[in-house]
């Protein structure tokens, strides 16, 4: 057990609502395994109170932050500067503090690939994908993907301005390979018959709300790879149906622990006990059955 005193270093969760979060127990563990006296809080905050809480943290015995759902995109306005890819993302999910100053960086984008790629062998170069949503973790996601020589990225947004803009920003920052995609039930029907990878990086599906999916799979070939960013519960509604067609399915899990291994580093200056990480959110799992 982490010995707390006045030497801790402290690092957070800031969103709301947190009470789903496995990432206390996996940046906990971590920290244990590499001898180190962190201690890792979770730190519910509305959204009128975020500088309030950000201001609070510089002036404390703080190494960093994490970021989530709903704040990806508006904590940037709290950064005294940012990494040149969450620049390009748009979106900061990992905050460093020195000195009491904010470094905001973007690491959901590359533990998403290296999750994908790990778990099926599927390079994400030259591959078709759909992606639900246009929020933080969605931003990473395909920006990432473009980077990485995906061929064609659809994005699809309940709110199509914001599909819109995503695709605008990566055809002009990373390269041109985006298309917005309206949710009109004959148009997705189509794309879903020629994508290659599905990735649902909304929080529908996550608990309390297990019972929701983002849309409608029975137009999805059986060979697509499906992957969802939900990782409470672990095996969603959606992913189970996509197993049902036959799919290869990716849950969120992997995706948490890479993202979170490339902060345990920005934090640190160490290489993250990735294994310990994993063994943590496997035993958060069976916890919560």
């Amino acid at each position: 057990m982490i010995a707390i005193d006045t030497r801790t270093k402290l690092v957070g969760l800031l969103g709301y609502p947190l009470g789903h979060s496995f990432s206390p127990a996996m940046q906990n563990a971590a920290f244990e395994k590499a001898g180190l006296n962190f201690l890792y809080l979770p730190i519910e905050v509305v959204q009128e109170g975020l500088g309030d809480v950000i201001e609070g943290i510089r002036r404390m015995n703080f190494a960093g932050f994490n970021v989530t759902i709903p704040y990806k995109i508006k904590v940037m306005e709290y950064m005294d500067e940012l990494d040149d890819l969450a620049k390009l993302i748009g979106a900061v999910n990992t905050a460093v503090i020195i000195e009491g100053r904010t470094k905001g960086y973007n690491t959901d984008g590359e533990g998403f690939v290296r999750s994908l790629e790990e778990k099926t062998g599927l390079l994400v170069k030259s591959r078709r994908v759909l992606v639900l949503g246009s929020g933080g973790g969605a931003r990473a996601i395909t920006m990432t993907l473009a980077a990485r020589g995906a061929e064609h990225i659809y994005i699809c947004n309940r709110t199509s301005e914001k599909a819109e803009g995503l695709c605008k920003d990566i055809n002009t920052g990373v390269r041109e390979c985006a298309e917005a995609l309206p949710m009109e039930t004959g148009v997705m029907a189509e794309v879903l018959k020629e994508i290659d990878i599905l990735v649902n990086a909304t929080s529908i599906g996550m608990y309390p709300n297990k019972k929701q999916i983002p849309l409608d799979l029975e137009p999805l070939k059986g060979d697509t790879v499906v992957c969802d960013i939900v990782y409470n519960p672990p095996r969603t509604e959606f992913l189970d149906k996509a197993t049902k067609k036959g799919c290869t399915t990716v849950n969120g899990l992997g995706m948490l622990a890479y993202q979170g291994a490339e902060a345990f580093t920005l934090w640190t200056g160490l290489e993250a006990p990735v294994e310990e990480m994993l063994k943590a959110l496997s035993q958060k799992i069976s916890i919560i059955g």
